[in-house]
């Protein structure tokens, strides 16, 4: 089974590249714990999404870590990287997105894989609970997001964007995307739409189990969006928007699935202090060992 993680964001908010902080207790990144538990879970193909310039430390820091028995790739996603035929107008500074990003790896993954952020810890039951829809759902049709408690993944340091899954029984229909939310006193407040929430709705965390009929899609909406230049000086072509489209045109069913996993994450640097107390926790009572890798 294949692990494709997103690497390449900028980390905004955090003011550096947050997938390449020591956040361990042995200076470890907050990927490698998620490549620790997917391996735990069976997952033997790890891929790894980046920027350029990070590709061959990447590699060479992980590959003196994983197992011989680990596949590796690192790839860079690159801004030239487009569908044959087509091209883009202007220096574009931006990456083209999240969906771009895994599109990058279509000559590497040709079966069933996961989707999941460096810079996000979705705790070990979570790839168990996927490993385990990969291996019960073989039809390429059958996709799956593991969700989280909406409550459990804000941040005391600030607002967070989050995705509020909308579904019809366990069959997921729409990810709203919100993008300011707050724990306001006994309630969630996206102070940019002005939407309120219980917090016990499920959100994405971009934790996504994917077919590699993902690529096509991906590549037909990148084609449109290459072909309006407003969107192209500037917009981005999200991941999510590629899957509402394979459910839209029934191509795909979606499955809504609670990920039984302790979601935490650094948006802001005040939340590393967490994260790493977090980790120091879970190393003490030793679901990890520390150092990570022998």
């Amino acid at each position: 089974m294949i692990m494709l993680l997103m690497a390449a964001g900028s980390g905004s908010r955090y003011g550096k590249l947050k997938q390449f902080d020591k956040i361990g207790p042995t200076g470890e990144f907050l990927m490698e714990f998620a490549m620790y538990d997917a391996i735990k879970s069976g997952f033997d193909h790890i891929v790894v999404i980046t920027i350029k310039d990070r590709v061959d430390f990447l590699d060479n820091y992980l590959r003196q870590r994983l197992a011989q028995n680990i596949r590796l790739d690192v790839l860079a996603q690159d801004k030239k990287d487009l569908p044959n035929g087509t091209r883009s107008d202007g220096d574009r500074e931006k990456p083209w997105g999240t969906a771009h990003a895994v599109w990058s790896a279509r000559h590497i993954i040709d079966a069933p894989f996961i989707i999941v952020n460096a810079d996000d810890f979705y705790g070990r039951s979570a790839y168990a609970v996927a490993a385990k829809f990969i291996q019960s759902h073989a039809s390429d049709s059958h996709y799956a997001l593991l969700s989280y408690t909406l409550k459990d993944t804000l941040s005391d340091h600030g607002s967070v964007s989050r995705g509020i899954c909308l579904s019809e029984g366990d069959n997921l229909t729409f990810v709203d995307e919100q993008l300011e939310l707050e724990q306001c006193r006994d309630y969630v407040l996206d102070r940019f739409s002005g939407n309120s929430y219980s917090g016990d709705e499920q959100v994405s965390m971009n934790f996504w189990v994917c077919k590699p009929t993902i690529f096509d899609k991906i590549e037909s909406e990148f084609r449109l969006f290459l072909q309006d230049k407003d969107r192209m000086a500037t917009d981005e072509i999200y991941l999510p928007t590629a899957i509402q489209k394979l459910l839209q045109s029934g191509e795909a069913n979606v499955k809504l699935v609670p990920s039984q996993g302790d979601w935490f994450g650094v948006t802001y640097p005040s939340d590393k202090k967490r994260a790493m107390n977090k980790l120091q926790t879970l190393c003490a009572q030793n679901t990890y060992p520390s150092p990570l890798w022998p």
